[in-house]
Order: structure tokens, then sequence, then C-alpha cells
């Protein structure tokens, strides 16, 4: 397995991971750890898709991080 796959892997056990936490009460979707997580997930499956050539899976993730981003401001606000 090279480094590209270790990093969607990661990516996917971020992102699924703190969805399960949330959607089972023991992490919020406010939480730092929650938003962080996706923030780190959204830039590992960046790099995996982009890896891969899934330019519309590039997209969604580039967003995804965004929104992460804005998140963690507007909490350090």
């Amino acid at each position: 397995m090279n480094i590209i796959e270790i990093i969607g892997w990661i990516a996917s056990v971020l992102i699924v991971g703190s969805y399960f936490l949330n959607i089972n009460g023991k992490l919020k979707s406010t939480s730092p750890v929650y938003i962080i997580s996706n923030l780190i997930g959204g830039i590992f499956f960046t790099i995996n898709t982009f890896a891969h050539k899934a330019y519309p899976s590039v997209a969604v993730n580039v967003i995804w991080v965004i929104i992460a981003i804005a998140a963690l401001m507007k909490k350090a606000k």
C-alpha cells in the first residue's frame, strides 16, 4: 500500500469516525475535535482524490476544507 492510499484511509477514518461519534451524541458538530477531524480528513481526501484524478471529488473536498476552516475561524472569534 502506497502513501496515497494510506492518506485516503486515514481520511476515511477521520471523517466517518467523527460523524459516527456526532450521530451517537459523543461529539458535537461545533466541537473543535469534530471540525479538525473534518479539516484533516478533507485535506487528506483532496490529496488522495487528486492523485487518482478524481477531480469532482477534489472539488467537493476543497469545499469541505474551506467549510472546516471557516468554522474554526468563527469559533476562534
